[in-house]
């Protein structure tokens, strides 16, 4: 199981869940609307509330509480 990312702890509004493939542990990425493939570290993990767009995003979507 990895760590409890931080925009669920935010409980931003866009956060989907946990991705897995081929039920394999190791391949778990957190993922969300602006993150379809997986949230960066930095915004998962890190200090980085994603208030901001960012060029690597797929849309225009940031950071919302529920």
């Amino acid at each position: 199981m990895i760590e409890t990312p931080k925009c669920y702890l935010r409980k931003c509004k866009h956060f989907l869940g946990i991705k897995q493939d081929k039920n394999k542990e190791i391949t778990e990425r957190p993922y969300c609307e602006a993150y379809p493939d997986g949230i960066p570290d930095d915004i998962a993990y890190g200090n980085d509330k994603h208030l901001e767009i960012r060029k690597d995003q797929k849309n225009d979507i940031v950071f919302e509480k529920l």
